[in-house]
């Protein structure tokens, strides 16, 4: 495979799961994979790329994923993408083993909802309102 141009903007997440989690934003957001290894999967989006990073074994094997996914609260960073359907996106998210929460918000722009991958990272998704 090669490798697109320089992205405007990128982000790094880290995977216990390399690929289910890799598959995950591919199939909500429409990211398209331009280069994989045992290690990492890149994913494209129009002004966003993705590095989906392989956890070590080491590290890895203290983590535990359950079903459904546990909020990482922790985290000091929350990224979001824009679909067209968050309805479409909730219907993907659930049968890939996410989660999309309720509340929704709507500015004069967008209409926003948060969600889990299912290793529990907090993201959002905004659909341009109408």
């Amino acid at each position: 495979m090669t490798m697109p141009g320089p992205a405007l903007a990128g982000l790094f997440v880290y995977a216990k799961d390399l690929g289910r989690l890799a598959s995950f934003y591919e199939e909500v957001v429409g990211m398209t994979r331009v280069h994989e290894s045992p290690d990492f999967v890149v994913l494209d989006a129009q002004d966003v790329q993705m590095v989906v990073h392989q956890i070590p074994p080491h590290i890895a094997a203290g983590i535990t994923i359950a079903t459904p996914p546990v909020r990482r609260e922790n985290a000091a960073l929350k990224f979001f993408f824009t679909v067209r359907s968050l309805d479409v996106a909730h219907a993907l998210i659930g049968r890939l083993g996410g989660v999309m929460f309720q509340e929704r918000w709507t500015s004069s722009s967008f209409v926003v909802r948060n969600a889990m991958d299912p290793e529990g990272n907090v993201f959002q998704l905004r659909e341009p309102a109408a």
